[in-house]
């Protein structure tokens, strides 16, 4: 399979796409998100987040690199979000290095895994992934392809373009 392309016209579909998203995912699931500033990555992790039940507000974490969101109970959660943002790494003498401190393979295969601006860094953590790139046009359209990258994504995938 090939990648799965969407449009989506506002932040509200692409919070909507992200719950859709998470009906697929699993324990065990790494997801990199690649895109410019403002694309819409951490709308997208929000939604994953309304869709696997957890427990906190999903915001951005630039600053403190990762967050883990635990499953909510109460919401139907029934696996936690690890979300980090590799976007100030980028500029580290050995970023790999760095994403080795976060610890983030420790918890890969009890969690669902998004990594903002991961690519080239964490591929490594799982054997397979999701490339997910989403571009934001000039009316604030976003175009997100899905790349399956080895496992069983492909079929995952089936149903979501």
């Amino acid at each position: 399979m090939n990648k799965v392309v969407v449009k989506l016209p506002t932040v509200a579909d692409t919070q909507e796409f992200g719950r859709r998203l998470a009906e697929v995912l699993r324990a065990g699931d790494l997801v990199l998100l690649t895109g410019p500033l403002g694309a819409g990555k951490t709308a997208l992790t929000q939604g994953i987040g309304a869709g696997l039940g957890v427990r906190g507000e999903i915001t951005s974490p630039t600053f403190v690199i990762a967050r883990v969101h635990q499953p909510d109970p109460a919401r139907g959660g029934r696996v936690a979000l690890v979300h980090a943002d590799a976007y100030r790494l980028g500029d580290a003498a050995d970023p790999r290095a760095e994403i080795d401190d976060l610890d983030l393979d420790a918890s890969v295969d009890e969690s669902v895994t998004v990594v903002e601006w991961g690519e080239g860094m964490v591929e490594q953590l799982t054997d397979a992934h999701l490339r997910v790139r989403i571009d934001r046009r000039d009316d604030d359209t976003r175009i997100v392809e899905l790349e399956p990258v080895g496992g069983d994504w492909a079929q995952r995938l089936d149903g979501l373009g």
